[in-house]
This record gives structure tokens, sequence and C-alpha cells, in this order.
């Protein structure tokens, strides 16, 4: 099974820099598609006694695991991250592949992939990446970042001594902070004296098995709050709506009428009544303890899993996408016609670039992205959010969020009735709408109040539009991606589309370059004492750019796979480099590639169809080729002339001129990928 390795901290901050510098561009994303600052609009947003820059932020999930995920998702925009959900249980053996984002998103994995320790830290090293490129002068103009912890399960596990130590760690994480900034390399020296944040994070988002008892949920999330200090939001599931409503929109409005939801999730899942008096309660703790309590919309839906996409082992699968949009946006509905605004809700579920500034109307904080930067173009796809959302504050004449709420349905004047204005100050509400002026001035200590019933008015105005929007229903997706019918090659993509790299989440999949043509390949054989050649036909390149998979970074979720036009899947089909000799030893089931340096000694290690050899280079040294029946050292400009050591039999050259081309290709200092960064380290005095 893959299993994802973090990537050493001084590889990840040397090759960020030197990306930037050389390609303008980080982990594998052009610097074209980074968020450039608001210019004249406030997009920040207060959030539980912080502030977040903008809005905007990555889900609990596959892009808030890794370091540089979270990196990605600050460079375009992102000021919320929702760090992936960790348990006590943080050895598991999650089904591959696990994520199917063809047109509805579905998946099968399960919390985290790293150990608790590991987690702690790719969350510190991504703060202190953060930090680094804000005082390298690269970070927008919206700097302020919150950091948001996720856990689960159950009471037991969340108040065990790892998962208190887990939250502790991230609330004091001075002792990490230090020991990373020891291994700040000496290229990025003048990043060594800078004052990280040891406070990571003090927010927290509840996340509960499907069927978790609401009594559980209540006991979690007062541990929480009261024992551990920390502000909680709860995220709840869409089956609150009710068996009878959550079918009527799934099936019968949205057509979805292939997606069966389990009787158990609704058995078993918290009912209405039990939130209602539950947030009550948790509300009022909150407000004693001085803390912020929140809910969020939604975690995903359990379905049956009717694809063939998954193991047959998996007969449940999670639904995301946009028809959870709409079953999320149902609920916010019901929750305010409830609650009012008492309560801040942070939502993710269906969001994209269409509908990512609706959800902000709706004063909706924050709004999280997972399912749509798994699609074609990655984070890439996050620049439009943002940018959609300043076109749309534009349009109504709003410079902060809390004025966009109230002009962007044109509720502004109707959201003055009822709050029991003065004639005086309800004129002047009316004029600085008409005039498009200051609203927070013309209303005053009433402003807050202005905002709420504007946002309560949007959020059923939205709802309404919803329900009749033909681009949530089965019929307004759009087709899956298409297959061409040809199977993936170890070299030479049929169609060189790249799709592969933007979708995998941790920049995995990368591009380099081999010099397109035909390589004659030779077969030495050992002869009466000496050697003799024989022709082996020839090794073709037609395309320069070649693909590979960075196996430390890859947990075989098979996203790749679904984009790309061929069959057999990148992360299965295309050259694997392991990011350590040990890594590639412990897993003789997979083929691969991995380097070693000693001194000035490279070894490559490599793995075809289970067979290993090696080939070792150094400078002014012959090529070392060995392994199983041979060891034989040689020139490879002229290898029958050079040709020394010994042979059971006849030695192919074929895999030698393949990993001669690939060593090149891959170790090349300016190919900035995490082997050449590692082993420029490695060389490093």
């Amino acid at each position: 099974m893959a299993e994802l390795t973090p990537i050493p901290f001084a590889v990840l901050a040397t090759r960020l820099f030197s990306e930037l510098e050389q390609k303008k561009a980080a982990f594998d994303l052009p610097e074209r598609f980074f968020y450039a600052g608001s210019g004249p609009r406030d997009l920040s947003l207060p959030l539980h006694g912080a502030r977040a820059g903008t809005p905007f932020g990555p889900a609990a999930g596959p892009h808030t695991q890794m370091a540089q995920n979270i990196v990605l998702a600050w460079l375009v925009g992102g000021r919320f991250m929702e760090l992936k959900t960790v348990q006590i249980k943080d050895e598991l053996d999650i089904p591959r592949p696990c994520i199917d984002m063809q047109t509805v998103g579905f998946n099968v994995e399960w919390s985290q992939e790293l150990r608790l320790a590991q987690s702690l830290e790719e969350y510190v090293k991504a703060s202190m990446l953060i930090e680094m490129l804000q005082a390298s002068g690269r970070a927008a103009s919206c700097q302020d970042t919150v950091f948001d912890m996720s856990v689960g399960y159950d009471l037991a596990g969340i108040s065990s001594p790892p998962v208190r130590d887990f939250l502790a760690g991230l609330m004091d994480a001075s002792a990490v902070v230090e020991r990373l900034r020891a291994q700040i390399p000496p290229g990025l020296a003048r990043f060594r004296d800078l004052p990280y944040r040891s406070r990571i994070s003090d927010t927290l988002t509840l996340s509960t098995f499907h069927g978790c008892p609401p009594g559980e949920i209540e006991a979690i999330a007062r541990f929480l709050l009261r024992e551990m200090g920390l502000n909680v939001v709860v995220k709840l599931n869409p089956t609150l709506l009710g068996r009878e409503t959550l079918l009527d929109i799934l099936q019968r409005r949205l057509g979805h009428t292939e997606l069966e939801v389990p009787d158990a999730a609704f058995d078993n899942d918290p009912k209405w009544e039990d939130v209602t008096g539950m947030v009550e309660r948790l509300g009022t703790l909150a407000a004693q303890l001085g803390r912020g309590f929140g809910v969020k919309f939604s975690n995903t839906l359990l379905v049956k899993n009717h694809k063939t996409f998954f193991p047959a082992s998996e007969s449940q699968m999670y639904m995301s996408g946009l028809p959870l949009h709409v079953l999320a946006m149902a609920l916010v509905q019901r929750f305010r016609a409830a609650f009012g605004d008492r309560f801040p809700v942070s939502f993710s579920a269906g969001i994209d670039e269409d509908n990512f500034a609706d959800a902000v109307a709706l004063g909706l904080k924050p709004v999280t992205v997972c399912s749509d930067l798994l699609k074609m173009g990655g984070y890439g796809r996050a620049i439009k959010y943002l940018t959609a959302l300043e076109a749309r504050m534009d349009a109504v004449g709003a410079r902060s969020i809390d004025d966009y709420i109230v002009r962007a349905y044109g509720h502004g004047a109707a959201a003055l009735e009822g709050l029991g204005l003065s004639p005086q100050r309800a004129q002047a509400c009316r004029s600085a709408l008409a005039a498009n002026t200051d609203l927070a001035s013309a209303a005053g200590a009433d402003y807050s109040r202005w905002v709420s019933a504007a946002l309560l008015l949007n959020t059923n105005t939205y709802v309404e539009r919803l329900l009749q929007d033909p681009r949530y229903s089965r019929a307004g997706h759009p087709a899956p991606p298409k297959k061409i019918g040809s199977q993936l090659a170890l070299f030479d993509c049929t169609i060189a589309c790249n799709k592969c790299l933007p979708v995998c989440p941790n920049d995995a999949n990368f591009a380099y370059a081999i010099p397109p043509g035909s390589y004659p390949v030779e077969r030495l054989v050992p002869a009466g004492g000496g050697w003799r050649s024989e022709p082996a036909g020839e090794l073709v390149f037609a395309r320069r750019r070649q693909l590979g998979n960075f196996a430390d970074a890859c947990n075989e979720c098979g996203n790749c796979d679904v984009f790309c036009p061929e069959d057999g899947g990148p992360y299965r089909a295309k050259a694997r480099f392991f990011g350590s000799a040990a890594a590639w030893k412990e897993t003789p089931e997979r083929d691969g590639f991995a380097f070693a340096l000693d001194g000035d000694i490279l070894t490559m290690h490599g793995r075809f169809d289970g067979q290993e050899v090696l080939m070792e280079t150094s400078r002014g040294s012959k090529l070392r080729y060995a392994g199983k029946g041979f060891d034989i050292r040689l020139d490879l400009a002229d290898p029958i002339g050079t040709v020394e050591g010994q042979a059971d039999g006849p030695v192919d050259l074929r895999r030698l001129r393949v990993m001669d081309l690939v060593r090149s290709a891959v170790t090349d200092p300016r190919a900035n990928n995490f082997i050449s960064t590692g082993l420029l380290l490695a060389a490093a005095p």
C-alpha cells in the first residue's frame, strides 16, 4: 500500500524558493495563478477572535494534509486552512483508489494518512513556509491566516493523551518551530531569525462518524471548549434535513435517482431536535467560557457504492460536489430560520467559481473548498473564486464583506425593516445605499444588526433560486472526462495534456525532460575471457516532456487516473521515484527508482517488472551497472571498448540506457523537483 512520507523541511523550503526564482512557479503551480491581493477591497473577516484575510480556504481533506498542500492553498488566496481531520487511530489501511471526481464527487478515504506527530509537524512546516513567503515580499496584501484544527471521531479517542498532545502541540508549537528553524539550509539563512508564530491554532472543527450519537457529539464539544480551551465548530450531517426532504431534493428535484442513501444514515444520525438543543447548550457554554462556537454545513453524504471505480470491498462511499451544495444550503436556511444569525456558520459543499461569491453574500464564514480543487486545473481553479467575488463587490459598490452582504441581492432596504431604527437613522441608511456611500458610518452602532438581517434575506433568496437552477441537476452536470482507449506507457504519453499534474493535491506527479530521439541498445555477451557486442534494438523517446511520480507524496488516491485520457493511471504506469533507497527497498512489489549520494558516488536503484538493478556514477570513473548475475563497469559512450567485470550471461543495456537518461533529467539541479532538490542539499558541504 502507498504510504505518504513527509518531505523534509529543508527540501520543501529550498525547492519552493528556487522554483519561484527560476521558474516563476511553486510546487509546479505557475505564478499566474497566485492571488495578488484585493486592491482597495477588504476581503477579511473575523473568525472566533482572529481574522482571516479572505473568506476562502481549503476544506479538511486532500488539500490540507501535507505542508506543500497548505502552501499552495495559501498562494491561491486561501486564508483559512481547515487542517485534515486526525484521530487516535493513525495507522489505517485505506482502500485504493479512494477519490473519484468525474462529475459528482465521491470518496472512501478515512481521516489522516500520517501519524499524529507527522501531521503536527506538517502543519507547523506549512505555517513557517507561509511566513517565509511573506517575509520574502511575495505575499499578497491579505496576510492574516487562520489555521483550524480538525479532529474525530469519538470522545475516547479525542480525549486520549496522544490527541491531547497533538492539540496542545498546535496551541504551543515553539519546540517544533525551533527544531525546524535549525533545519533551514544556508541558502535560506535570511529566514532563520524570523519570529515564527508558535500558536498555530486555537480553533477546531469537530468531525464525527456518520451515526455518532448527539450526546457523544455534545460531550466532545464540551471537552474541547472547557478542558482544551479551544473555539469549536461542530460539523453537521446533511441527514438533518430528514429522509423525506433530503430524498425529495436529491432524487426528485436534482434527478439523482442512482444515489441511494442507506436507511442507517437516517436512523443513526442525530435528528433536528437533537441538534437544536445541543447548539443552544454549547452556545451558552462557549459564551460563559469566553470561547467561540459555531456550526459547519456540511459533512459528506453517505450513499451506497454503485460504481466500479472503488475496490469491491467498499459497499458505501461519501458524496460531495454540486448535489451536496444544494442539500447543505437547505440546511443553512433551516438553521437560520431557527437561530437567526446568532451562531457563525462555516460552509463547505460543492463550492466552485460560480457559487463562491453567493456563499459569501450569505455571510457564511469561511467558505472552504475540496472537490472542485480536485478537478482539472487543481489549485489554479481557486483564483477565479476570489476574482469573481471582487467583480461582484465592484458591481454593487461594496468595499468590505459586510457591505457586500447588505448590497449583494438588493435586500439592503428591506433588511432595515423590523430593526427598530429611528426615522433619521433609517433614512441615513437608505441614502447611503442609494448614493453608494459608506454603510457602516450611516448605520453606526446598528450596522451589525443590519448586516445580520440582510444575510438572512439573502439566504432565503439564494436557496429558492438554487432549487430551480438546472446546473445542479444530474442532467446539468458536465460529461465525465473522456478516455481515448489507449494504454499509458512508462514513457511518451499519446496525448501531451499534463492533466495529471495539477489534479494531484500533493504535487506527486511531475514533468522532466529527455531529449527526443532514437538511442541504439546493445547486448554485451561474455566470450572467451572477453566480450562481444550484439545489437538489441533501439530506445525511442518521441516526446521531450516525460512524466514521473514521486512516491513519497503519492497516496494512490486515483484522482490523476480519473482525468487522464489514457487508461492505466499515471500514478501506476509512469516512472515512480522514491525519496530514499530505504523506502524503495521496503516496497519490493512496486517498480521504480531511488537515489543515494555518498561523496561523489551517485547510486541509482532501479526495479523493472520486479527485477532489481543499480547504476553508480562518479566523476572520472566508469559507470557501474549491476544486477542479478552481473556486475560490470563501462563507459556508455563506448560500451564494448570499455566494459569490464563479470556476468553469468548476456547483459542487455536497455535498462541501463533508460536509467542513465532518466538520471540526467531528474537529478538536474534546474529540474526543481523533490529528487533534484534533495540531492542538491545532500551534496552541499
